[in-house]
């Protein structure tokens, strides 16, 4: 293998878009999650966590201590690039639209929740289609359930963390009682996981 196949090829647009929604004990899930994907996915990875609206977020940073990925706070009109995790600034939904253009939005919380992991899987589900995918990690309330769907019935991969890993199961139970789940896994085994997935075209031939 050349010395050039061994350089992340992070300036280019993203291939793939993870789109990943948490809440209470997101931080160590999304820590470890991102900690175990290699820098040069071909993917970009859109995070929704919970933050408090009225305080600067030291998110992006925290995570950043924890993984090879580029990490930094999304931007509106930002094109996601390969090998970089985009985090929704809080406050305001994270979108993705047609033109696979990132976009913030002061849109009303949906679920009492802004950024919103709903709105942030729909428009992955409308830009994407069956080359979307959607991860829920632990949370409390039912963020993440409903645009899990709409990824499930364009024909993407929707993922949920499974209740042993879970510190709060609320979301990814969500999820999954409303049949907007193919993959239930504990947490150690998503990032493998995506991995695969990003590789092959559409949640078929994974």
């Amino acid at each position: 293998m050349s010395a050039a196949a061994l350089v992340p090829r992070r300036a280019e647009p993203a291939t793939r878009l993870i789109a990943v929604a948490a809440s209470a004990g997101g931080l160590e899930a999304l820590s470890r999650l991102l900690g175990s994907l290699p820098p040069a996915l071909a993917a970009a990875v859109l995070v929704v966590q919970h933050l408090q609206p009225d305080r600067p977020s030291q998110l992006a940073r925290i995570l950043a201590r924890h993984t090879a990925l580029d990490v930094k706070e999304a931007r509106g009109g930002e094109v996601p690039r390969n090998g970089t995790v985009y985090v929704a600034p809080p406050g305001l939904h994270l979108m993705v639209g047609i033109d696979r253009r990132l976009a913030l939005s002061h849109l009303p919380p949906l679920h009492f929740c802004r950024p919103s992991g709903d709105r942030l899987f729909a428009s992955i589900a409308d830009c994407c289609g069956s080359e979307a995918i959607a991860v829920v990690l632990t949370g409390n309330g039912c963020d993440g359930a409903e645009g899990a769907g709409f990824v499930h019935r364009r024909g993407g991969m929707v993922i949920a963390q499974d209740e042993s890993t879970s510190e709060f199961f609320g979301m990814p139970g969500a999820a999954i009682r409303a049949g907007a789940v193919d993959r239930v896994l504990p947490l150690r085994e998503i990032a493998p996981a995506l991995e695969t997935l990003v590789s092959a075209p559409g949640r078929g031939t994974a």
